[in-house]
């Protein structure tokens, strides 16, 4: 399950393959977005599928052990919220939550554009806001939250989002140009040796990638996609079951 800004969807993963068992199901996020109304769009996306499993959960948020430590594109209802405890009663099944980013993050340095990197890689998915996972030699550093560095004295993100394109009506090259200035100052950062670029836009990564100038750091689309985040939410969830 990967609940996002505007959708919130999920599906049984293959984790051999690293890719959906079967399509996805997708409903609108619940607007506002308070932590009853989510968990109820996230049953229903379960019940879809008539799931009794454990089950694998993103949130746009910093997230540690199982409670929602903050919530930027959702319901400030969440902020301090044991999610795990919520969604877990609601869906009858063992619920492993994670940071949507890490979650993705993690399925492309399985299965996709960070597989078998060393050094410094950092995935960055862009959509209603900006999230980060950060990996050091393949491990993660956890809910690192890189969309609300300060950015021309703003959240990055309200600059350089896919949302803010479309709020804005911005064309590729306009949007391309935030993007890269962002991408500067997280390489002055950080150093990273990769850039995984993913969200929903990464399927049009030919539009904006090639404009980007003066960013030293390999740059690739997320080869998962906008699939990435419910993988990782699998593999989270599949790793706690074996652990228990």
């Amino acid at each position: 399950m990967d609940i996002g800004g505007s959708g919130i969807k999920g599906a049984p993963v293959d984790l051999d393959r690293g890719d959906l068992a079967q399509e996805r199901h997708k409903v609108l996020t619940p607007h506002p977005a308070t932590p009853k109304d989510v968990v109820g769009a996230v049953a229903e996306v379960v019940g879809h599928f008539d799931w009794k499993g454990p089950v694998g959960i993103t949130f746009p948020g910093v997230v540690t052990d199982g409670v929602t430590r903050t919530a930027a594109n959702v319901d400030k209802g969440w902020i301090d919220t044991d999610a795990r405890s919520l969604l877990s009663d609601k869906l009858g099944c063992p619920v492993t939550i994670l940071n949507d980013a890490d979650a993705a993050g993690v399925a492309e340095m399985t299965f996709g554009a960070g597989k078998d990197r060393k050094g410094t890689v950092i995935m960055l998915t862009f959509g209603t806001g900006i999230g980060s996972a950060l990996f050091v030699d393949g491990h993660l550093v956890p809910n690192t939250e890189l969309g609300h560095l300060e950015l021309n004295g703003h959240d990055a993100e309200k600059h350089a989002s896919t949302k803010a394109k479309e709020d804005h009506d911005l064309s590729w090259p306009h949007w391309a140009h935030r993007v890269q200035k962002y991408l500067a100052h997280v390489e002055m950062l950080f150093s990273p040796e990769l850039f995984i670029i993913g969200g929903g836009v990464s399927r049009k990564a030919d539009k904006f990638l090639p404009l980007i100038e003066g960013v030293r750091a390999e740059m690739v689309p997320a080869q998962l996609q906008n699939n990435a985040g419910i993988v990782g939410a699998a593999m989270a969830a599949a790793e706690d079951h074996r652990q228990k």
